[in-house]
């Protein structure tokens, strides 16, 4: 699923993620963008869950047009 949150930026978040469980927004009804705060309740539509071994910095795709989810590939660049 695609979307572009009204309420995201139009480039990615970049961000330190420690080891754990993360919830990316599919939705784009989350008012933490890009994570997921359960807005979609009754949606049908689930977050994409993924999962860091590693702590590392991140680019984690704000606008919900990257084709590698959760990351960013610079497809905001098509809203700018």
């Amino acid at each position: 699923m695609r979307f572009v949150h009204d309420e995201a930026p139009s480039h990615p978040l970049v961000t330190e993620l420690g080891v754990g469980t993360y919830h990316w927004c599919r939705c784009g009804k989350t008012n933490t963008p890009p994570f997921c705060d359960g807005s979609h309740e009754g949606s049908g539509i689930t977050p994409l869950e993924f999962e860091i071994e590693n702590a590392q910095t991140a680019a984690i795709c704000n606008c919900g047009l990257t084709g590698h989810p959760p990351y960013c590939d610079g497809s905001h660049a098509q809203i700018e």
